[in-house]
């Protein structure tokens, strides 16, 4: 009982916080499960509605009855929008939706911004709930116990209407069967726009009724956004009620695991998130991996198994182009081209630019880096990672740490920083190989939200939320002075970068890396004959991670500070968008990707002060759009072109009703061309 008394108040915080979770999360939800668009642009419909019931807010129940009203009508309409704006991606898959939603939530919050200020909004309440209540010998506001109230009832109304009503049946075909409800009369389309306009409303209307417990302001969006992937990923998509106890589950940690348990509570939930994600990929995979083929890898196949595989090694000894990725191309010069323009161009940036722009290069070098990383497994691998940004940080904090303890030389920082992004990378890497698609993105992005938790918490070594800053300089050589000019650090960068980009070509151009292109475009193939696609993939992705910290070693030299916000989730975003302006199968257009994203953000940007978020939103929201296969699918069309849609069409990883293929179903999509 003197437990119970001690953290009454923390526990019934945590119901409040949790069902405020699950108004968000019902809508986001719905629109995932039902309407099939990975809306991360959900926080910030959630923020109109706290916006707008906060700005309305008197104190008066009329003040608060028209937020509601308002609160919830404008994301309402927002939502609807959204729907319109994700149509022509319907068969582009879910990276192309997250892209899209990213850039529009970039756009919205800068808006919200401009519109109510920058500064958290105070929330007036009607004076009767504006007080306490006793509760168990404790003084409690009146406002969350009446949340409470509120909110056990939605969830009953909302599970009445999906299960209990016509409309709720034509919500379930829509998710279910889009032909038979066709057939009926009623239009998917129509539906479609209903559901993500419903889920808008919810997000609004728990905006405006949150307001009070999670105000507007700066990193609102955001918070709500990953707390509510958490719990969709805990509840799933087939029950409420599922989906409510996650969501009480979530706020109990997020507020009584503060009090009892502050060293754990922020890792537990993207933990939770990343194992459920894990175990639900492994068992919906079939248990042979690839059916009856083959035994475990490693193991041999049995004897139909070996039959097929000699019929399939019979077949790749065919020249077929489409299949086994050697696609006619031209001559060497002609393919090496743009490496030597880009290279030229590069080399002559110091003579043309200022001291600040330099700088602003060699963090493209850095990024670009991250990018071709994320290249390698987005589109080699077939692994759609919101991630890598892990392994960035590894080799970033490595660098700070290493020169702080008096290893300044570039190439021990460079080698050991890279070894540790490489380990971290083969501890993490069997919860990812093993799921693919959308399933992917949500593990990885555990894995980032994880590794940012340990950084904020882990001071000793990070500096928590200040960073590291005034470690000495790093030496290009063993002996050398330490490097300070702007000049100096970005031709160091640029050797690097350049020494990192010609391995990485060399690999992906090998056998191995024919290897690795067939697991992307013929995964079911390739075990039939007997390749242990698991070990491909598990290498690729170790490989990526020390290409990531060989990033973040550079950013480090470059930059000579560090803080959370250059290893966190923006930072993933930025970079996936890099590969998808490049076009995904493109190093080359991975580092211009990288460098039109610093250029934005932070050259651009200067010229319009407060308006980089802005920026930056339309550049993906236009990539999306105009660039469905990338800069490298400019150059050619067709299988050919060197790039590969935005997350594949249907049939294959990323594509819409294969997010989470298992690892032997067929991928008829071919392996393509390595492009430079």
């Amino acid at each position: 009982m003197e437990l119970l008394d001690a953290h009454l108040v923390p526990a019934v915080d945590g119901v409040a916080f949790g069902l405020l979770l699950f108004v968000v999360a019902a809508g986001l939800s719905l629109a995932f499960g039902t309407a099939g668009v990975l809306n991360l642009s959900h926080g910030t419909l959630y923020a109109i509605g706290a916006y707008t019931g906060a700005e309305l807010s008197d104190g008066t129940w009329g003040g608060l009855a028209l937020g509601l009203v308002a609160g919830t009508a404008a994301a309402c309409v927002a939502g609807a929008g959204l729907s319109a704006a994700t149509a022509p991606l319907a068969r582009r898959g879910h990276l192309a939706q997250a892209l899209l939603t990213f850039g529009l939530a970039l756009i919205g919050g800068d808006l919200l911004i401009q519109f109510f200020g920058a500064d958290e909004l105070p929330v007036r309440v009607p004076e009767v709930l504006d007080s306490s209540v006793t509760l168990l010998g404790h003084r409690y506001p009146a406002y969350r116990l009446c949340f409470i109230v509120m909110a056990v009832l939605l969830a009953a109304f909302g599970t009445w209407v999906l299960t209990r009503t016509r409309m709720g049946a034509a919500v379930r075909a829509a998710a279910d069967d889009p032909q038979m409800l066709a057939a009926t009369g009623h239009s998917p389309r129509a539906v479609h726009t209903g559901v993500l306009a419903a889920a808008g409303a919810l997000a609004g209307a728990a905006g405006v009724l949150g307001a009070p417990i999670i105000g507007p302001g700066p990193g609102t969006s955001e918070n709500v956004l990953m707390l509510s992937l958490v719990v969709v990923v805990l509840g799933g998509l087939r029950s409420l009620w599922a989906t409510f106890f996650a969501a009480v589950a979530v706020g109990e940690v997020q507020t009584l695991g503060v009090s009892v348990a502050p060293e754990l509570a922020p890792y537990l939930l993207f933990a939770a998130m990343a194992a459920v994600l894990v175990l639900r990929s492994r068992f919906a995979e079939p248990a042979a991996g690839a059916g009856a083929a083959h035994g475990p890898e490693g193991s041999g196949p049995d004897p139909v198994a070996r039959l097929r595989g000699r019929l399939a090694a019979g077949l790749r000894r065919r020249p077929l182009p489409a299949r086994t990725g050697r696609l006619p191309g031209g001559p060497a010069w002609r393919q090496a081209a743009p490496l030597l323009v880009l290279l030229g161009v590069l080399i002559a940036l110091p003579a043309l630019l200022d001291s600040y722009s330099i700088s602003l290069a060699g963090s493209a070098l850095a990024l670009g880096l991250l990018a071709v990383s994320v290249t390698i497994l987005t589109g080699y691998a077939g692994l759609p990672t919101l991630g890598q940004t892990a392994p960035f940080a590894v080799g970033a904090y490595a660098t700070a740490n290493l020169a702080d303890a008096g290893w300044t030389a570039g190439p021990v920082q460079i080698v050991l920083s890279a070894l540790a992004a490489a380990v971290f990378s083969a501890v993490v890497g069997p919860a990812v190989i093993r799921a693919r698609g959308t399933t992917v993105l949500m593990i990885t992005l555990a894995i980032g939200e994880l590794t940012g938790a340990v950084v904020n918490q882990l001071k000793s070594v990070t500096g928590g939320a200040d960073g590291l800053v005034g470690f000495p300089a790093t030496q290009a050589l063993w002996g050398g002075e330490g490097m300070l000019e702007e000049s100096e650090l970005y031709t160091y960068a640029l050797v690097v970068a350049v020494v990192a980009v010609a391995l990485t070509l060399l690999v992906l151009r090998s056998p191995a890396g024919k290897l690795l292109t067939g697991t992307r475009g013929a995964e079911a193939r390739m075990r039939a004959s007997g390749h242990p696609v698991g070990r491909y993939l598990l290498v690729a992705h170790v490989c990526a991670g020390a290409l990531a910290g060989v990033g973040g070693s550079l950013m480090v030299t470059v930059q000579q500070y560090l803080s959370p916000a250059d290893v966190g989730f923006e930072i993933a975003a930025f970079a996936l968008l890099a590969v998808v302006i490049g076009g995904t199968t493109s190093v080359i257009g991975a580092l211009l990707g990288a460098g039109l994203i610093v250029a934005t953000r932070d050259w651009v940007a200067g010229s319009w002060p407060g308006h980089g978020p802005l920026l930056l939103g339309v550049l993906f929201v236009a990539t999306v759009y105009l660039l469905p296969r990338g800069l490298a699918g400019l150059r050619g069309g067709g299988p050919g072109g060197g790039s590969r849609p935005v997350s594949g069409t249907p049939g294959t990883p990323g594509a819409p009703g294969s997010e989470d293929r298992p690892p032997s179903a067929p991928a008829p999509t071919p392996a393509g061309k390595v492009s430079p």
